[in-house]
């Protein structure tokens, strides 16, 4: 697998684009290059990697499904438990994830299509579903953000 290729797949959520690149999923997505992508990890060996989380939420975070959560560091990570779309993640320490479609406009098949170097479509096919939650994990506190 080549981490500078956009892949289109379906995630645990919704069907996305992943890339270890995330220059190339902004200008897939025409959106800022600063705006930051949600990193998608398949086990919570590689989230330590990625950040400490806070001690009062390590429960919730290895239970809780379809997830994400923003850490202290800036980074909103998501542990993928789905077999089908952790598959893909095993084969590099994490991805950059978003949704298939252009920045603040409805899933088009054909538009994410066009813009992906690498197709992957299983059993499920590509189908549009709800966007995961996001939490903001504070060291006590915790916030709902989507």
């Amino acid at each position: 697998m080549n981490p500078d290729k956009l892949y289109l797949t379906q995630t645990d959520t919704t069907v996305g684009f992943l890339s270890a690149n995330s220059k190339k999923l902004s200008m897939a997505k025409d959106r800022d290059a600063n705006q930051p992508f949600l990193i998608c990890v398949d086990s919570l060996k590689k989230l330590k990697k990625l950040t400490r989380a806070p001690r009062a939420h390590k429960k919730r975070i290895r239970r809780t499904f379809q997830t994400s959560f923003l850490y202290s560091n800036k980074k909103a990570i998501r542990v993928v438990s789905d077999s089908q779309h952790s598959h893909l993640l095993r084969e590099f320490d994490f991805l950059y994830s978003t949704s298939a479609n252009k920045n603040r406009e409805r899933f088009n098949l054909k538009y994410a299509y066009i813009k992906s170097d690498v197709i992957i479509e299983d059993w499920r096919g590509l189908y549009e579903g709800k966007a995961s939650n996001i939490f903001k994990l504070g060291k006590k506190r915790i916030q709902k953000l989507r």
